[in-house]
């Protein structure tokens, strides 16, 4: 089971991350070993997915990353060289991507996911990676614990870290929203935006001290922000003022995806599953996706082309029947 969220003054010692515990006792440098081959690795944690064309590629706990060429009826497990949890995937294309994780891992592919190698590798810095996003195949970012931020101009083959505030916040997500403009949620209520791609970012008023821990971006100016305690914020000016959504939820909400045109659904721990039809003013419990009666927690939710779902999370991956 994912841990409770306790908070002290300062910092969270422990603290949970979407569909993932994040404990500062990282797991070290043993996880250099490769990823072994499990045979149910498709119900085992998983933490992220993005589209490789057509393809699905999904990664999670002990390197685990497996493939689905079918919308995630079936599952290939791919080679990895470590066997640290991987947090985030971002695929430029069919062909070109990266992952993030544990141990400040970030693996780079050129087959579409069906092999990794490492391009960056520090356990004895401690500070996990937790998502990684790219502008173009060459350009980049990689975020992280303690305001870990590193950057890349050669297609993630070498990386240069970076400050971008005097505050040492983990830096959860980062997330585009039109051109040029970049968004990073992060602890403690911290909120960055970037206007010029990423080269400088400005520290936002946050609606609520708790942590972020996801955003969607609907266009340039609208965001919507997910956290500790069901905390779920809107803005339809860039991050400048907030309005808050009620939620009905306690439960720490970990992401939000759009599922067709004029629909969304908001995802997080213990099961949580929320709808909103209004573009993200309201939300509430649906009949087209119902919370999960195990209660197990929910890291992300990914919209498949033939209008199907597939959820991430402590189950592993589950397709959820198209929405009406």
């Amino acid at each position: 089971m994912i841990a409770p969220t306790f908070e002290f003054p300062g910092r969270l010692s422990l603290r949970i991350l979407p569909g993932l515990i994040f404990c500062l006792l990282a797991f070290g440098a043993a996880n250099a070993q490769p990823a072994v081959q499990a045979r149910l690795a498709e119900k085992s944690l998983l933490i992220d997915g993005a589209f490789a064309g057509s393809r699905l590629v999904v990664v999670g706990e002990r390197g685990h990353v497996l493939v689905s060429d079918d919308g995630g009826e079936s599952w290939k497990q791919a080679s990895v060289p470590v066997r640290a949890l991987l947090t985030a995937v971002h695929m430029h294309d069919e062909r070109i991507g990266w992952a993030v994780g544990h141990d400040a891992v970030i693996l780079r592919t050129e087959d579409g996911g069906a092999t990794w190698r490492v391009v960056h590798f520090a356990p004895k810095e401690e500070r996990p990676l937790l998502d990684v996003w790219f502008r173009d195949e060459r350009n980049g970012f990689a975020v992280g614990a303690y305001g870990y931020f590193l950057s890349t101009t050669d297609g993630g083959r070498t990386w240069k870290p970076r400050t971008i505030d005097k505050d040492d916040f983990h830096l959860n997500a980062i997330v585009p929203a039109g051109t040029g403009r970049l968004f990073i949620a992060g602890e403690a209520g911290a909120i960055y935006r970037s206007d010029d791609g990423g080269g400088a970012w400005r520290k936002l008023a946050s609606p609520y001290a708790g942590s972020w821990f996801s955003a969607l971006a609907l266009d340039a100016n609208e965001l919507l922000l997910l956290g500790l305690r069901g905390s779920m914020y809107r803005s339809e000016n860039g991050g400048e003022s907030w309005t808050q959504v009620r939620t009905r939820t306690k439960a720490t909400l970990t992401g939000a995806v759009r599922v067709k045109p004029g629909l969304l659904l908001v995802t997080g721990l213990e099961g949580a599953l929320l709808v909103s039809r209004d573009g993200g003013r309201s939300v509430s419990t649906d009949a087209a996706f119902k919370p999960l009666t195990s209660r197990l927690g929910v890291s992300k939710a990914l919209a498949l082309p033939d209008g199907r779902v597939l959820l991430l999370g402590e189950f592993g991956a589950r397709r959820l029947p198209r929405a009406e």
